[in-house]
C-alpha cells in the first residue's frame, strides 16, 4: 500500500507499527499484542487499535487465534506495507550475530539458529573517525600521522576528507593528499594522531574516480558446467548469463580483491573461481584514462 492510499491521519508511527505486524505475520505467521506493546512500548489499548485499523486497511490478512491468544496470517495474506525482501531478513541476523544490535532492536521474534563467519574486527576508534567526519561536513583540511604500508615509518600528512569508503573489511577516508597531491584511500584503522584543521578549497568533484562509474560485467567461469553455469546465474540473479555491477571507479579495485578476480585463471581452481571479469579491457583503459590506483596512501 503506497503512502497515497493511506488515511490523511496515518502518522508515521502508525506506519511502522503496521509495517513491523507485516513483518512478524509474513516471516513468522503471527503477532501478538504484547510484540507491538514491547517494540514500540505502547500501552494495550493502543496494540489492540492498531491491530483492528489494521485490520480495517488489509482485510481479509489476519485473523485472531483464540487458543494461542495472538493474530495469525491468513492464507490469502498479502502484505500492503512492506515488499518482503529475504536480504533484509538475513541481514538482521548479521547484525546480531556481529552484536551491531540488541535482539531487542531487531524486528526478529523467533530468531532461528544461525551462524556466521567470524570477522577480524578491524580497529574503529570513535576518537578518530569523529574529527574526520566534521573535518568531512565542513569542508576542512585535517593533519594526521599516518603509518602507509609503503614507508616503514608513519608520516604527517594534510589531507581533505570528502567520503567514506568500506573495501569489505575496512573503512577509508576518501581524502586529497596534499603531500602527494591526488586524491586517495586513507585506511581509517591507520591514522596513528589527529592534527590541527584548518580551511579547505579543494572541490570533491574534481575526484574523477570518485565521480567516474564503472560498470564490471560478471559470467559463470567458461569451465563450468552447463548446469553449474546455470546455478551460478541462479545464484548471482544474471540475465542471459551476465550481470552488471556498477560502481565507483575508485571502488573497483576493492571489488576485484574480494571476489578474487585479480588473481590469474590458472591460479585457483574452476570450483574456486566460479565467476569472471568479461570487460577488463574496457576497465583497463577507462582505470588508465582517470589515473585510477591500486592501493590506498
Amino acid at each position: 500500500m503506497s503512502d497515497q492510499s493511506l488515511p490523511a491521519t496515518t502518522r508515521w508511527s502508525q506506519r511502522q507499527r503496521y509495517g513491523f505486524l507485516e513483518q512478524r505475520l509474513y516471516w513468522e505467521g503471527a503477532i501478538s499484542r504484547s510484540d507491538l506493546m514491547r517494540r514500540f512500548a505502547i500501552s494495550a489499548p493502543q496494540a489492540s487499535d492498531d491491530v483492528a485499523n489494521y485490520m480495517g486497511l488489509a482485510p481479509g490478512n489476519v485473523e485472531f487465534d483464540r487458543s494461542r491468544k495472538v493474530y495469525v496470517a491468513t492464507s490469502n495474506f498479502a502484505p500492503r506495507f512492506i515488499v518482503p525482501n529475504a536480504r533484509h531478513y538475513l541481514t538482521q541476523l548479521l547484525l546480531l550475530a556481529d552484536d551491531a544490535i540488541d535482539s531487542g532492536d531487531s524486528w526478529l521474534g523467533a530468531i532461528p539458529a544461525h551462524a556466521a563467519m567470524p570477522r577480524v574486527r578491524r580497529r574503529m576508534d570513535p576518537h578518530t573517525l569523529r574529527p574526520i567526519v566534521t573535518a568531512m561536513n565542513q569542508r576542512r583540511a585535517i593533519e594526521i600521522r599516518y603509518q602507509s604500508m609503503t614507508a616503514p615509518q608513519p608520516t604527517l600528512r594534510w589531507i581533505a576528507p570528502h567520503s567514506l569508503v568500506y573495501d569489505g573489511a575496512r573503512w577509508h577516508a576518501r581524502s586529497w593528499c596534499y603531500n602527494r597531491s591526488v586524491f586517495s584511500d586513507f585506511v581509517l584503522a591507520r591514522i596513528l594522531s589527529i592534527g590541527e584543521t584548518r580551511l579547505s578549497g579543494i572541490d570533491a568533484t574534481l575526484d574523477r574516480q570518485w565521480q567516474e562509474c564503472f560498470t564490471i560485467t560478471l559470467a559463470p567461469h567458461p569451465e563450468l558446467s552447463e548446469t553449474q553455469r546455470q546455478a551460478i546465474e541462479m545464484d548471482y540473479g544474471m540475465t542471459d548469463g551476465v550481470i552488471g555491477i556498477s560502481m565507483r571507479l575508485c571502488m573497483t579495485h576493492y571489488f576485484e580483491r574480494h571476489y578474487g578476480l585479480d588473481l590469474p585463471t590458472d591460479l585457483l581452481p574452476v570450483w574456486r573461481r566460479q565467476i569472471v571479469l568479461q570487460n577488463r579491457s574496457e576497465l583497463e583503459l577507462v582505470r588508465a584514462t582517470f589515473g585510477a590506483t591500486k592501493e590506498p596512501a
